[in-house]
C-alpha cells in the first residue's frame, strides 16, 4: 500500500505542477501550486523533568500544496496541501509496550535509544509574497497549521547487555497531531519553523508526572514550481 501511495505521488504531482506553470501566463491573478521539501533539526519540547535533552535528531518532509488566491495581484493567498513526513529522534525516554499498555521510565543503562515515525501531513497556510506572474525571485512569509496523522512509529533501544528491543505502533502514541508553522525567505532559500501544539503521547505518565512532550522543528524548506 505504501509503495502505491509513493508511486501515485511521483506520477500525479508533476502533472499538477506542469499545468500550474501554464496558468501563469493568464494575467495578474495567478497561483503558486508547489512541491515542497523541508529538512529540519528536531527536538522534543517539554520533556519530563527526569529526562535529559535529546541528542541530534532530524525530520524530512515533502508534498504538494495548492494555492487559492485572495487578492487580484496574487500577493495574498490561502493554501492547502498533502505530503509525507519522516521523523528520527535520538532521545532519552525509555518506551516499552507490555500487554497492550505503554510503559515509560528513565533508564540510564540503555543506549541507541531512537524513535522513528512515518506520517501523512496536511499543511494549511495563509501566504504573503512579493511575486508576480512573471517575477520568480521574491520575498515570502507563509504561516499556518500543519496536521499530521501517524502511519507507523517505532521505539527501539539497546539494554545493558546489548540486547535490542523494538516496539512498533505503541498504543499511547498520539496518532493525530498538529502545530504552528511559519516559513520565510527569499527565492529558493527559506527558513522553516514548526511548533507542536499536541503532546506526542496520550495520557503518558512517568514517576507520577504527566508527559507533555511536544515536537519542535527548525530548518530549511524549498519550493519548486
Amino acid at each position: 500500500m505504501k509503495i502505491r501511495l509513493i508511486l501515485f505521488y511521483f506520477l500525479v504531482f508533476p502533472l499538477l505542477v506542469f499545468s500550474q506553470k501554464d496558468s501563469l501566463s493568464l494575467g495578474d491573478r495567478y497561483a503558486e501550486d508547489q512541491i515542497y521539501l523541508s529538512v529540519s533539526y528536531s527536538q522534543f519540547n517539554k520533556q519530563p523533568s527526569t529526562i535529559t535533552k535529546s541528542n541530534f535528531s532530524y525530520s524530512l518532509s515533502t508534498g504538494f500544496i495548492k494555492d487559492f488566491i485572495l487578492n487580484k495581484k496574487g500577493t495574498f493567498s490561502f493554501a492547502a496541501g498533502v505530503g509525507y513526513g519522516y521523523d528520527f529522534f535520538n532521545h532519552k525516554l525509555k518506551v516499552a509496550e507490555l500487554n497492550g499498555s505503554t510503559m515509560f521510565s528513565n533508564d540510564n543503562s540503555i543506549s541507541e535509544n531512537v524513535f522513528k515515525s512515518h506520517n501523512l501531513e496536511v499543511p494549511l497556510e495563509i501566504r504573503w509574497r512579493t511575486s508576480t506572474a512573471k517575477k520568480y525571485n521574491f520575498w515570502r512569509v507563509y504561516t499556518g497549521l500543519k496536521f499530521s496523522y501517524n502511519l507507523s512509529n517505532k521505539f527501539q533501544y539497546l539494554d545493558a547487555n546489548s540486547i535490542q528491543f523494538k516496539y512498533a505502533n505503541v498504543s499511547a502514541y498520539n496518532k493525530l497531531q498538529y502545530g504552528l508553522t511559519i516559513s520565510a525567505g527569499y527565492d529558493e532559500f527559506n527558513i522553516n519553523f514548526f511548533y507542536g501544539l499536541t503532546p506526542i503521547f496520550n495520557n503518558g505518565v512517568i514517576n507520577g508526572e504527566a508527559i507533555d512532550t511536544k515536537i519542535l522543528k527548525f530548518g530549511l524548506i524549498f519550493y519548486f514550481l
